[in-house]
């Protein structure tokens, strides 16, 4: 926050960003709140939607609105409503479509390559913000389908290494505690992935008391987890003694269907990639039953806890 409203102060008499439209798709929080009044206070003309269902902020969104800048987003929309909100970003108030877009995992940018490619020769480039949207880019491009140039803010340092790393200790635990309200001392607690939200996440758990455990397939990471006096192992192992999973890959089906059968009462599931796809979330729906056997307790039906 320092640092936008120094950017502000240092050229908003300049408006350096006279001319850009700029449709954006992140987060609609009170931080995100201050990132879009700073790019309209250097020239933008600015239009958001959120990027996740859940995580608005409705106090942040109207705030923005109130202000006279569209804001498309509400907290608990529908995925319909979602990919509509997305879709009213892309043309502004005179007529003129988007020349840029900051997004974050990327459902912004493919929106455009594919209902609406007719706009992207008018685009200037996308900044994607979070680890999953660049593996979309980078995927993308090594289809050959990616037309716009890319600018990945994951591969910042002051991204990759203190926001995903630091800024997750905070933000997994607030979330835990606000959803469950348990103690988290004493626990066994089993990360899957330990990359920089892994590693984050590791530290606060340890910090918080748990017995921390991590299932990691990269060689070199999961040597980093065992030098830092973590156990290393493979979920399977540890499921039936989880009391705590954290998500933190980025891949589909982590957590699936043999695993959730094995866990303990009142295990604790939850995600801190931007999509829901760690946790087969689709079986569990499909086979919960209300009855007295084993109750499993799942944060922001698998979306981001943070």
């Amino acid at each position: 926050m320092p640092g936008l409203m120094a950017m502000r102060t240092i050229y908003g008499q300049q408006k350096p960003l006279k001319g850009a439209r700029i449709a954006g798709c992140v987060h609609m929080n009170v931080q995100a709140a201050v990132l879009i009044e700073t790019l309209v206070e250097l020239g933008a003309e600015v239009q958001w939607a959120c990027s996740n269902i859940f995580s608005t902020q409705d106090h942040a969104a109207a705030a923005i609105a109130k202000s006279g800048i569209p804001v498309y987003a509400w907290k608990g929309e529908t995925e319909a409503e979602y990919n509509w909100c997305i879709e009213q970003t892309l043309i502004f108030q005179d007529g003129k479509p988007l020349n840029m877009i900051l997004d974050d995992g990327g459902d912004l940018t493919n929106i455009v390559h594919t209902k609406h490619p007719e706009l992207l020769t008018g685009v200037y480039g996308v900044s994607e913000q979070t680890t999953t949207g660049v593996y979309n880019l980078v995927k993308m491009m090594s289809e050959g389908r990616l037309r716009l140039p890319a600018i990945s803010v994951n591969d910042s340092v002051t991204k990759s290494k203190f926001d995903n790393l630091y800024g997750i200790r905070e933000s997994l635990m607030d979330g835990i505690k606000r959803a469950t309200d348990v103690m988290i001392a004493g626990k066994l607690a089993v990360v899957c992935g330990y990359g920089d939200v892994g590693k984050g996440t590791a530290a606060a758990l340890r910090a918080f008391g748990a017995r921390v455990v991590i299932t990691e397939i990269d060689p070199i990471n999961a040597l980093q987890a065992a030098m830092e006096g973590y156990q290393v192992t493979l979920l399977e192992d540890v499921a039936d003694q989880a009391q705590i999973i954290v998500t933190t890959t980025g891949c589909k089906d982590i957590v699936r269907r043999e695993h959730m059968e094995r866990l303990p009462n009142d295990a604790i599931l939850c995600n801190l990639a931007h999509f829901n796809c760690e946790i087969d979330v689709n079986w569990l729906n499909d086979n919960a039953k209300k009855r007295d056997t084993k109750l499993l307790v799942f944060i922001c039906q698998n979306w981001v806890l943070n």
